[in-house]
């Protein structure tokens, strides 16, 4: 008996653009064949971002999501070709040093890239002239050069894909501007353009600056800003005659002077200059003329020269052969940015079958487009791509002027020095905990996340930082980090501090089918008897950790999880059956960590219940009044020493924190920051998702099997383990042998002189006397050394058993 094959789902991506037209490539090359591209203006060129790029391929970033997607794009664009013209010139990225602030920045970027496996080398001043000799090398200190990298040819390349694409079954329709979407029972059903209706499965915005238009109408907020950027050609240059090839244009490396925020290419006989030095020049969506009506076309505004007058200065400096040409053409050109920086990728929860894939560079374009077929058809993407989830932005941060501040400061930032934890100045403070006003009276130092403000360590502590023996710091790592850390850390070890963990979401899950559907959705075994609180994970069908929870079954119908990110919510609002409720609970309550040797006796006088080891064990919950307040009290501890979180509404938050800032003051207490958090909690091994694990790992990859319970039932994730096999790489803890040396997250890992991996987190441990750092490598047993690679020094370390603290968990479990 034969079957008939299962139709392709009818696919509507809105932009033929770069994104767009990979896209559309890659669903076919899955067989998702139905496929019907809509642009509104004309092809091959229609008029977007896409039309007027410069190319630019560099593939190092601080983000592996980000360099993974760039690498595919210049493995894909490098194997396509039109007309035998190469959609991919490889001239490889110079990246320049004209400070000792950039220069150490290009030894970070070196790590990044052999952290994220990009060929690269530091170079000196006269290699850069070598590479690219109309430079003034006197300006130079040295030089980052990517031979892998180089440019795009996005228009080529979109036709490229778009022809791959129709003799697959795709079709692209041109000058079909999008006006409506429709829906029924939560579900996209269609697109509505000015030429008919598209009937439609899954459609997907890939309009780049027009995002939030297309949005709109299908009544998805689309947190984006257009910004305009301007691209300045020079006339023809004597020293370049003759030495390109018109066909491929450019044969020395893309050249970044990030100092100046200026970058430069190529074009055969001339160069062009892209410049992020200017005010920011933002652009409203809904007012974009249309390709028609648009004086070249629509991402195409007039040059400002006043803007770039200074710019063309800091050219004329660097590069000597300029001071007798000038700007022949410029363009201030239009594309996108988010308040962080990142894409916006997925699926809606709201609208099911309306995906974004927004705010893309040429840079990430095929990768990106990988993932999102991916994340179609096969229903996950097979890199983790968490930091460009659509669902990442808090309800707070996507007001248009959030979105406006934060895309503005993006631009602005684009080529500046960040540090890993530096934190923005506006706007803020916009998210405070019911406890912030007393974190101030302690000359708390803030950082942010999430729009949250956090404590990272408080002033009045340091006294207790005076006469301990600590290592001194570079620069990079003495910043937003002080020896008060090291006290707050010791004063947590031998007395009890307080922590404020209201930042961390919250979820309560109510309903006749929440335990049933929670054990389904989860690893461990939830069936437990109420005031139980187990540890467990999240995993999508390939086994992959999505997240880690805490689940409290405070009722036989009634769970409070300790989660990561909105996304975790969203996880669960897709899997969740009629009967059961889910709600976050997060800005209505505030949490406080009590932790230390001395948490049960500044504890225990408040309450008329048994908080003693007996009658309130390790993960535990109870329902109890502290003082006056009524609290969810939870025997966990994420900095290795006895204590709990205690749980009340934002309401009584700030009586609970004075309640027990009181009782603790014959004890010792001291209100601890981040900081000496998150330092405790890496002596104690705790994992942070996101950081240390993505569902690009597994549990047993990442030593959390023990929060896995074969033997409770099936659950989302149970089959792909059931067939794994023995891990090839492991998170695996490293102890610095230097006590002096610190490394900060990120760094590449070398084993017998190799990259093997890659730190993960990172932070000096106080109570150790070592740094702690976390990496990604291959089973390697304990005692093997290895080296890290520090600002271009390789800092020996070496392999430890785990928990590096308290392994027998006699401090916890007194």
């Amino acid at each position: 008996m034969s079957h008939a094959p299962v139709p392709s789902p009818r696919v509507v991506v809105i932009g033929a653009g770069i994104v767009g037209c990979s896209l559309a490539d890659e669903l076919t090359a899955r067989g998702w064949t139905d496929v019907t591209v809509l642009e509104q203006g004309p092809l091959p060129a229609p008029g977007g971002s896409t039309s007027h790029a410069p190319g630019l391929v560099f593939q190092t970033n601080p983000s592996k999501t980000l360099t993974a997607f760039a690498a595919y794009t210049v493995e894909k664009f490098s194997a396509l070709e039109v007309d035998g013209l190469p959609c991919f010139n490889p001239v490889g990225g110079l990246e320049l040093a004209t400070t000792e602030e950039r220069l150490a920045d290009l030894h970070r970027r070196a790590g990044y890239a052999a952290s994220w496996g990009v060929r690269g080398e530091l170079i000196s001043a006269e290699r850069c002239k070598e590479l690219w000799p109309l430079l003034d090398a006197s300006k130079v200190l040295g030089g980052f050069f990517t031979p892998d990298d180089g440019l795009a040819r996005a228009v080529l390349a979109c036709r490229a894909q778009r022809e791959r694409a129709e003799g697959r079954g795709a079709r692209f329709l041109e000058r079909h501007t999008v006006t409506g979407i429709e829906r029924e029972d939560g579900r996209v059903t269609g697109v509505v353009t000015d030429r008919g209706v598209f009937p439609a499965d899954h459609v997907v915005s890939a309009a780049g600056f027009w995002g939030p238009v297309v949005g709109r109408m299908a009544g998805i907020d689309v947190p984006l800003l257009p910004l305009a950027h301007q691209y300045a050609k020079t006339r023809p240059l004597p020293e370049l005659a003759g030495v390109n090839d018109p066909r491929t244009e450019a044969s020395r490396p893309i050249l970044r002077f990030q100092d100046r925020d200026l970058y430069f290419r190529e074009h055969t006989d001339r160069i062009g200059i892209g410049s992020y030095a200017h005010r920011p020049l933002p652009v409203d969506p809904f007012t974009v003329p249309a390709y028609d009506e648009a004086p070249v076309m629509p991402s195409s505004f007039p040059f400002t020269p006043e803007d770039f007058a200074p710019s063309w200065e800091d050219c004329r400096e660097l590069l000597p052969a300029l001071a007798a040409s000038e700007v022949e053409e410029g363009f201030n050109g239009v594309f996108s940015f988010t308040p962080d920086g990142m894409p916006l990728l997925g699926e809606t929860l709201t609208l099911r079958g309306f995906w974004l894939a927004e705010a893309v560079w040429v840079t990430h374009s095929a990768g990106v487009a990988r993932a999102v077929a991916e994340w179609m058809v096969e229903g996950r993407p097979r890199i983790d791509v968490h930091e460009c989830d659509l669902t990442r932005f808090e309800d707070a941060q996507r007001s248009p002027a959030y979105v406006a501040d934060r895309g503005a400061r993006q631009f602005i930032e684009v080529y500046d020095v960040l540090h890993p934890l530096q934190p923005m100045e506006q706007p803020r403070p916009l998210r405070v905990s019911p406890f912030h006003a007393r974190q101030q009276e302690l000359g708390a130092y803030f950082l942010e996340g999430g729009g949250w403000e956090r404590p990272h360590g408080y002033e009045a502590n340091a006294p207790l930082a005076e006469g301990l023996d600590l290592p001194e710091r570079d620069a990079w790592s003495a910043r937003h980090w002080s020896p008060i850390a090291a006290a707050e850390a010791r004063a947590t070890r031998e007395k009890v501090a307080l922590y404020d963990m209201t930042p961390l979401r919250r979820l309560e899950v109510t309903g006749p089918g929440s335990l049933a559907f929670l054990q389904r959705m989860t690893t461990n075994n939830l069936a437990k008897k109420p005031g139980a609180v187990t540890y467990t994970l999240l995993l999508d069908e390939t086994g992959g950790i999505r997240s880690d929870l805490t689940v409290a079954r405070l009722a036989p119908d009634r769970f409070q999880i300790g989660a990561n990110s909105r996304a975790d919510e969203d996880w669960l609002l897709r899997h969740a059956p009629d009967d059961v409720r889910i709600c976050d609970i997060t800005s209505g309550t505030c949490c406080i960590g009590v932790w230390g040797p001395l948490a049960r006796a500044l504890v225990q006088p408040l309450t008329r219940d048994d908080f003693s080891h007996r009658g309130f064990g390790y993960f535990r919950a109870l329902e109890t009044y502290l003082g006056h307040v009524p609290v969810t009290a939870m025997r966990l501890s994420y900095v290795g020493e006895l204590g709990w979180e205690l749980y009340t509404t934002a309401d009584l938050g700030l009586r609970l924190w004075d309640t027990l800032w009181e009782a603790g003051r014959e004890h010792g207490v001291i209100a601890a920051g981040r900081s000496a958090f998150n330092s405790l909690r890496l002596e104690k091994g705790y994992r942070s998702w996101g950081l240390d694990m993505t569902d690009e790992h597994t549990p047993y990859e990442a030593g959390l099997g023990f929060a896995v319970r074969m033997d409770k039932g099936d659950f989302l994730g149970r089959a792909a383990l059931e067939k794994a096999g023995e891990p090839r790489r492991k998170l695996t803890a490293l102890l610095l042998d230097d006590p002096a040396a610190v490394v900060l997250g990120k760094e590449p890992v070398y084993v017998g002189g190799l990259p093997a991996g890659y730190v993960t987190s990172a932070s000096y441990g106080y109570t150790l006397g070592r740094c702690v750092a976390y990496a990604w490598l291959p089973p390697l047993t304990a005692g093997t050394p290895v080296h890290i690679e520090y600002f271009g020094e390789k800092v020996p370390a070496t392999v430890a058993d785990e928990p590096l603290f308290d392994p027998d968990m006699s401090r916890i479990r007194r």
